[in-house]
Parts: structure tokens; sequence; C-alpha cells
């Protein structure tokens, strides 16, 4: 009987599903003061919780590769998405143990299905909506100590299509693989940026540029990709959204609004 676990990273109390499958887990606990009925906390065991800020969901991701290996298939979706065989907003479409198992057969892992931004490349993507200081460590790292994944980083840079959300299944040793190369490469490019020089959306840095990494590691190693569409059980606006994008990539000087 195989055995799975999809975490439901959230920083707040919301509606949950109750099943054996999905686990809330509370991010950034070690900044809270309280941990909601029937989550998990980040900050038990060996954790990086008190780094939410910077780090978002990374921080159950974190948590999730330090626990014991009691899981063959593990996960994390968010507390407003989740995967499924169709999108929409109906959560009750969520992908169930079967459907995983069935796309685990003749897959390596599970990711939302790819976004495409038709106009312009994940380089130019990024670089419109952030600080680039970070992105530039970040090239520096992947080139200098991780060459092996720098061919694919520069392909993801000229792609206008990205895996997003830090969103994945996959089977455990393949995750405990995915977790060890994000942390490593984010550990060296923590040591060459300033956090205190990124203001308001911007201290989410390590959160953003692991959204780069997902693919670049996937590509690096050719793994087989299932991809999901994604259930946002809030509606997008897709016209403020669509005018966001556009004021990002022709009035860079303008505020930024990235995550709606």
């Amino acid at each position: 009987m195989v055995h799975a676990k999809i975490y439901v990273a959230a920083h707040r109390v919301y509606s949950m599903p109750v099943d054996d499958l999905y686990q809330p887990i509370l991010v950034g606990a070690a900044n809270q003061a309280q941990v909601p009925a029937g989550y998990l906390a980040d900050n038990v065991g060996p954790n990086i919780s008190a780094k939410n800020p910077n780090y978002s969901e990374l921080t159950a991701i974190y948590w999730l590769w330090h626990q014991p290996k009691d899981n063959d298939i593990v996960g994390l979706v968010h507390y407003r998405r989740y995967l499924g065989l169709k999108g929409g907003h109906d959560w009750t479409n969520r992908l169930s143990v079967r459907q995983i198992e069935a796309l685990l057969a003749d897959h390596d892992l599970i990711l939302p299905k790819a976004r495409n931004y038709w106009i312009e490349n994940q380089r130019n993507h990024y670089l419109h909506a952030h600080a680039a200081a970070p992105y530039q460590a970040l090239a520096k790292v992947l080139r200098d100590d991780y060459p092996s994944y720098y061919p694919a980083f520069t392909e993801l840079e000229k792609s206008t299509r990205a895996h997003l959300f830090n969103m994945f299944i996959m089977p455990r040793p393949l995750f405990d693989q995915y977790a060890a190369f994000v942390f490593g490469v984010l550990d060296q490019v923590a040591a060459q940026i300033d956090l205190s020089q990124l203001q308001g959306q911007e201290q989410r840095v390590f959160g953003y540029l692991s959204e780069l990494l997902m693919d670049t590691w996937v590509n690096t190693k050719q793994l087989r990709v299932a991809e999901c569409p994604v259930i946002n059980l809030e509606k997008t606006n897709w016209l403020d959204k669509g005018y966001q994008f556009l004021k990002r990539k022709f009035l860079p000087n303008s505020k930024k609004k990235v995550h709606f």
C-alpha cells in the first residue's frame, strides 16, 4: 500500500479539506502566537520557520525535508491553490491518492501546468517584477558552483514558460534530492545578498527565486512531468493582473504588484 501525504501550506486559518491525504501546515509558526487546531507547525524539529518572511512556503519544504521518511509520496500545495485533473474553483476536484498514483506510474513528478507569458521570457519577467541583485546572485551561484545545472537555467531564462508556485507532488526520494538542491543553492545566494535592502514584497526573495529552480532541476535531471491544472479557490481578477503585468514591463519604475 502506498503512503502519501500532501501538505497544505497556510499562514493563517482557512477552510481546509478533511481527509487523510491533505494535511494543513502553518508556515512561519515561529512568528505566530498559536497554531490552529488540526494544523502542523513548521517550527518543530530542525526548521527555518522564523525566516518565513524571506522564504515563504519554503519553510514548510525545509521542515518536510527534515521529517522522518514515513510516506512514499509527498507534496505541497497552498491553502488557496490545489492541483486537480481539471481547473476551476472547486476543491472537491483536487487530486486523490488513486489519481496521484496513476499519474506517477508514467511520470516522475506532478507539477502545476506551466504558465506561459508569451511576450517576455522568464529572465525579463523576473527582472521586471523584482530586484535584480538576488537574481544575479542566483545566476552566479549556479554558474560557479552548480555548473551541471547552469545550462538548464540559461534555457529557462530564454523560455516564456515555467512551472510556478513551488507546488509539487513526487516520490519521497526524489523530493529529498530536490530539497537538497534548492536549499544548497539558496544558502549560497543568501550569503551574497543584503536582505535589509529589500522592502515590501521583495523580502520574500527566496520564495520567488526558488520558482526558477524547479525547472532548472527538472530539466537538468530530464524528469518526466505530469502537468495538472491549478484549482484556485479565490477567483483571479485577470483584468487587473494583465494591467499589472504590462505596467511592470513597460513602466519599470512604477510601483510593482506581483502576487494577487
